[in-house]
Parts: structure tokens; C-alpha cells; sequence
């Protein structure tokens, strides 16, 4: 993996939030009570999760998102600034608060409940305002916990001026023609194909869209069909000991590793290595590592 001399410049549309994680021996069934070990609070929401793991990995960030007027949504702020993202986009609205995430977290798998809340106050008049942003980004990424209105939008926008977009595909919905024509690259959990795309079949899906598609598993691998054949790479799962974070963990890593030129190969080996950094760390930030955590070339 390669880094030119230039730093890349990235725009970030997406969610960010408060994620309380509780610790348990066992996930509650219904109408049943569990006592957790211990409860924690992390930031998170997969927009401010790419934003900050691009930052670290030494991209120029600019988020574009919806916070409530309250204290978690200072908090959040703060926290990306503190992380070097500029925050000049992210809109404050009164009509929601800040946006939440329930996680129960059991033997390294998690159950997860996400209150949108002000994520999906984000309207297109907020994209409109950093147009000339888009002018000058190299790469702009997307999540889908705002709404799609907004997701097709940023991604028109990002076409206008002929950048690169990547959308992470979580939580799942379906993906207009016209957006899958447009973007870059889609990160997808295995798991979700069929409703992202409509399709049961993974390998179909998978050969519908060479080099675009990247489905991600719960080890920590990387499936993509190349043209020509199928291509797999998955890291030491041994070590994943938390999943929180990882699929916007590859991404991050991914998008950084393209806008420095790399091939799409190294690319998912990179987002793969810096996914498995974050699995070593509960919390879905908190692990995110930096560039100088990798041997790579100049």
C-alpha cells in the first residue's frame, strides 16, 4: 500500500451519535430481565465513525450531519473536533435530539437498537450549503442512517463535480438503480444483499458488480469479484474480540488507500488491516488506529 504526498481530501454525509453499550452474559429473550456486568458510553453513528477513522488516517475531513441542541450533541461536536474534522456543516436542529444507539454486547456479537432522532432532520438544503465543497473533495462517503433523499442527493451532487463516491450500505435498504450506477464502490454486509439489491444470490450480485461491490463478514473477510475471478481476503479472526465499528473501519480504510491511488486489491487489505485494529477495542472509535500504526510505502 502506497501514500502519495498529497493529503486527500473527504467528505463525510452521515450519522453520528451516543452508542450505550451494556455487558452482558447472555442476550435477554422476550419478556425476560438480564443484569449486565457493566455499561459504558462510546461516540459513535457511522458517519462520525468514517469521519474520525479518516481523519486518523490522514485525510482532510470535512462531516456534513444533524445534531440536537443538547448535551450529547456538544459532546459529539467537540469530539470531532478534538479528532480534526471540521464541523462547519453539521447542522444543530430543534426538532430532535441527538441521535442514540443500544447496543447489548454478549461473547463479541451485539444487538443493537439505533434512535435516528436528529440524523434524520439532515436535509438536502444542508448538502446544498457545502457545495463548493464538493467542488474541491476527492472522495465523498455515505451511510444510510439518514435519509435517502439526502443519500441520493449527495451522491448527484458528488457526480456533478466528478468525484468519487462510496457508500457503506448499513443499515440496509434498497439501493436505487441510479445510485448504484453513480457511486464508486458499496460496502454491504453478506447478510444484507438480498435487501440492498433484491437478489438472493450473493455470487449474482457479487458478478453484477465488479470491482464495485465489497461484501464484508463477521470474520473479518472481504469477498469481490475482480471481472474475472472472486477475490477473498480475511485477516486473523482470532483476534476480533469486538465487532463494533469494523465495517466503517474498512471503509475508512478503503477510501483513504484509493484516494492515494492504490489498486482496489490493496485497497481491501488495508481496509481489512485497519478493521482488525478496531475489533481489539470495544467502542466503535475508540480502537480507530492511525497512519503511523502502518508500515507503507511512500
Amino acid at each position: 500500500m502506497k501514500i502519495s504526498s498529497e493529503q486527500p481530501k473527504i467528505i463525510v454525509v452521515g450519522s453520528s451519535s451516543v452508542d450505550l453499550v451494556l455487558n452482558t452474559s447472555k442476550f435477554p429473550q422476550a419478556n425476560e430481565t438480564v443484569i449486565a456486568s457493566k455499561s459504558e458510553s462510546f461516540f459513535g453513528g457511522k458517519g462520525a465513525n468514517q469521519a474520525v477513522g479518516t481523519s486518523r488516517l490522514g485525510a482532510s475531513v470535512y462531516f456534513i450531519g444533524c445534531v440536537g441542541m443538547d448535551p450529547l450533541g456538544q459532546q459529539i461536536m467537540r469530539n470531532l473536533v478534538d479528532e480534526g474534522v471540521n464541523v462547519g456543516f453539521v447542522t444543530e436542529s430543534e426538532e430532535a435530539e441527538t441521535g442514540t444507539a443500544y447496543v447489548t454486547s454478549c461473547e463479541g456479537k451485539n444487538s443493537i437498537v439505533v434512535v435516528p432522532a436528529a440524523n434524520y432532520c439532515l436535509k438536502i438544503q444542508n448538502i446544498d450549503s457545502a457545495e463548493k465543497f464538493f467542488h474541491s473533495t476527492d472522495l465523498v462517503l455515505i451511510q444510510l442512517e439518514i435519509p435517502m433523499e439526502v443519500v441520493e442527493h449527495s451522491v448527484k451532487l458528488a457526480k456533478k463535480y466528478g468525484k468519487k463516491v462510496g457508500i457503506y450500505a448499513s443499515p440496509a435498504r434498497k439501493l436505487s438503480p441510479e445510485t448504484i450506477t453513480n457511486v464508486d464502490f458499496i460496502v454491504a454486509k453478506s447478510s444484507e444483499l438480498s435487501e440492498i439489491f433484491e437478489d438472493e444470490s450473493r455470487d449474482h450480485v457479487l458478478r453484477t458488480f465488479p470491482n464495485k461491490l465489497f461484501v464484508r463478514d463477521d470474520t473479518n473477510s472481504t469477498t469481490y469479484f475482480n471481472g474475472t475471478e472472486m477475490k477473498y481476503f480475511r485477516n486473523d479472526h482470532d483476534e476480533v474480540s469486538h465487532k463494533m465499528g469494523m465495517g466503517d473501519a474498512f471503509t475508512s480504510g478503503f477510501a483513504v488507500a484509493l484516494c492515494h491511488g492504490n489498486s482496489v486489491e490493496d485497497c481491501v487489505k488495508f481496509g481489512n488491516d485497519v478493521s482488525l485494529k478496531v475489533a481489539k477495542n470495544l467502542g466503535s472509535q475508540r480502537g480507530l488506529p492511525y497512519l503511523k500504526d502502518f508500515q507503507l510505502d511512500n
